[in-house]
């Protein structure tokens, strides 16, 4: 696998590497387990999630991102060490890897990612901005003269950002995304019942009642088990609907004033394009129920939930990545002599294919 191309979604809740030619071959927690007493890690992704609440003192869960960025350096390369290294073992050499930061990281965050990355052996990095590789993943147009706006719901964070001829004309990023809305959930269970839930608990309730809006399906009630805060045992609460949704309304409504916020600060031709398009959603918490409708109420437009939003980011950078290759063939192509006028050059070639790519 001498070459080989990857793409790295480098996220709060999980990471995903894209393969050229092979698609999304990895799509696990961002989460490592470490022995505090040896001091090296003992499990990682869904293995190391499945511990999460449930290690004694020895043990210890950690993310190593938070907010969408890296939080912890050594895990964080880690994390990535592993998974690159899994792909391809010992058959891959040197692969170039393509890899999304926020749109306001800091140069000392962005050095982080880059030396994570490179000590996993890889021949080259390059940096797209989440909202432009998850807006080439949703299939979105961003090389015309035409403003379209993209909100991208993480674990972490929610990148925003209205993009124009390949480029971010406007961005905002808020640290309010999904983990808020657990929380949110974990913090008025606790409150109104007395009980503690773990992560994995409030998660799983907001994947299954979860919702901004009043949901229409037959399931309104989630058992939540936990610990009573009174006295320490084992107990349950059965959750509604309803309940969860006054839970989740004060995240959401941060992330709709993030984005009326954004557009406020946006110029008006920009604004313009986006009111007849529409906004669109990507992240994995873009499928929270109601939401896409209740943003699209406060904004008075047409809001889109991307085909497969929890993988445009990753799918993205392949795009971007794969962009870049048949960059490097254009430019090598073009020192070789000259054809006939009325043989379509190569060139010519390879730049309806660049097109093609992006759109896609």
């Amino acid at each position: 696998m001498l070459g080989t191309d990857i793409a790295i979604d480098l996220g709060t809740y999980a990471i995903k590497l894209f393969v050229n030619g092979q698609g999304v071959t990895v799509h696990e927690p961002s989460v490592v387990t470490i022995d505090t007493e040896k001091n090296q890690v003992t499990a990682v992704g869904k293995k190391a999630y499945e511990m999460l609440g449930r290690t004694g003192n020895r043990l210890r869960v950690e993310r190593p991102l938070q907010n969408g960025v890296i939080s912890n350096f050594d895990l964080a390369q880690y994390l990535v060490s592993h998974y690159i290294h899994e792909l391809g073992a010992k058959k891959m050499v040197m692969p170039r890897v393509v890899v999304s930061v926020p749109c306001n990281i800091t140069e000392v965050e962005k050095r982080a990612v880059v030396d994570s990355i490179s000590a996993a052996g890889v021949r080259k990095i390059c940096l797209i901005q989440e909202p432009i590789a998850a807006a080439m993943g949703a299939g979105i147009d961003i090389s015309s003269p035409h403003g379209v706006l993209v909100v991208d719901i993480g674990c972490g964070t929610t990148d925003m950002a209205v993009l124009s001829l390949r480029g971010v004309s406007n961005s905002k990023i808020v640290k309010i995304a999904g983990q808020n809305f657990d929380e949110a959930i974990a913090r008025f269970i606790r409150n109104k019942y007395h009980l503690q839930i773990g992560e994995r608990m409030a998660e799983a309730c907001k994947i299954a009642i979860g919702g901004v809006l009043p949901r229409t399906d037959f399931v309104t009630t989630f058992t939540a088990k936990g610990k009573d805060t009174e006295n320490g045992l084992p107990a349950w609460a059965e959750v509604t609907s309803e309940e969860v949704l006054e839970a989740m309304t004060e995240p959401a409504m941060d992330i709709i004033h993030a984005v009326q916020k954004l557009m406020e600060e946006t110029d008006p031709e920009l604004l313009g394009d986006v009111f007849s398009d529409g906004i669109i959603l990507t992240g994995g918490s873009a499928k929270i129920y109601g939401f896409a409708d209740l943003l699209s109420k406060h904004v008075g437009m047409p809001v889109k939930i991307a085909e497969d939003p929890e993988l445009c980011v990753a799918l993205g950078k392949e795009a971007r990545r794969n962009y870049q290759s048949f960059e490097c063939c254009l430019l090598k192509l073009s020192k070789k002599k000259p054809q006939t006028e009325n043989s379509p050059s190569a060139a010519s070639f390879y730049k309806l294919l660049l097109k093609f790519i992006v759109r896609a």
